[in-house]
């Protein structure tokens, strides 16, 4: 009978969250850049919500000038940053983020307040034929990462078939760029924390998954350039073995951006990380500490688990790395 109760309790719990979230995702805008505003539920914490919009919880604490070790409250209204992790305006495929336009606004217009999105994507997504908008359309201006939301694939492609002149034609285009701060990489939700939040939410854990991505990108990653202009500014001055760890995110796959958590280490700041065992290199950014979280006792950095399998790392708990910054 507890078992039952326990399960219909669950079930309800469940149900008002999915409730409490249903709608569309609308974007906004703000001094710090594009983010989405979220309804906390019960129950939800930072972690949680850090999970449904694959953002770092701490990122979300700071972003909304919160203190993330006290809690949230029920119906609170935070704002969810929306950055190159978690939001692409490329492809076709994710949770929809939309717009709603205003008084004689077009497609140009648009395009100028979002990150210039390509024009070609905003016909395709939203299967226009003309670049002028009614008062009030809903647009998708791009699509939120998540593997916690519901996602589409639009179908087809984009297509480049007007002329450049008429995407010139609107009038009075909206040229105010606000600080760019949506391409500042910020971390996921590590695996641990993800274990300790659901450990706290007393849920049994979800049965491990091996991971079986692989890096289809070639070389050492993205931010090889990064790092070499940075030495060129100041010459690298750390080179230590460290003990590291991973954690997951949907980020460097493809595009060979890894990411790595470290104390003491100003945020951005690139750093070489090298494989002893095979002498294989990346070049991850650094995106916060790792101070204060207790599954992190005995480890050095954790990097971005694309990274470790650029370096042919296949341990999921402890391992042996050069770092050189």
């Amino acid at each position: 009978m507890k078992k039952l109760f326990l399960f219909v309790l669950s079930f309800v719990l469940c149900a008002w969250h999915l409730a409490a979230q249903k709608g569309d995702l609308m974007i906004k805008k703000g001094d710090k850049g594009l983010y989405l505003e979220h309804k906390v539920a019960p129950k939800e914490s930072f972690f949680a919500i850090g999970r449904l919009y694959n953002v770092h919880p701490r990122f979300i604490a700071s972003y909304n000038k919160l203190d993330i070790s006290k809690g949230l409250q029920i119906e609170q209204k935070i704002r969810i940053p929306l950055t190159d992790t978690n939001f692409t305006q490329n492809g076709g495929k994710g949770t929809p983020v939309y717009y709603r336009t205003g008084e004689k606004e077009g497609l140009m217009s648009v395009s100028n307040k979002y990150n210039k999105v390509s024009l070609a994507n905003l016909r395709w997504w939203n299967n226009l034929s003309s670049d002028e908008l009614k008062k009030d359309t809903k647009l998708i201006i791009g699509f939120l990462l998540s593997s916690e939301m519901k996602s589409i694939t639009v179908s087809g492609s984009p297509k480049n078939d007007q002329p450049v002149a008429e995407e010139k034609k609107e009038k009075q285009p909206d040229v105010t760029e606000e600080a760019d701060l949506t391409k500042k990489e910020v971390k996921k939700v590590a695996e641990d924390e993800e274990k300790a939040e659901k450990k706290e939410e007393k849920k049994d854990p979800p049965p491990v998954v091996k991971e079986v991505r692989k890096v289809t990108i070639e070389g050492q990653g993205y931010f090889k350039n990064h790092f070499e202009q940075q030495s060129k500014l100041s010459a690298p001055s750390k080179d230590e073995t460290v003990t590291a760890s991973i954690f997951k995110t949907l980020s460097g796959w493809e595009d060979g951006k890894y990411y790595l958590l470290i104390d003491n280490v100003q945020p951005g700041t690139i750093v070489r990380i090298i494989n002893p065992s095979n002498n294989k290199a990346i070049y991850a950014k650094v995106l916060g500490e790792m101070s204060g979280i207790r599954q992190n006792q005995g480890l050095d950095i954790r990097i971005s688990n694309a990274g470790a399998a650029a370096l042919d790392i296949t341990e999921q708990d402890k391992f042996i790395v050069k770092v050189n910054y």
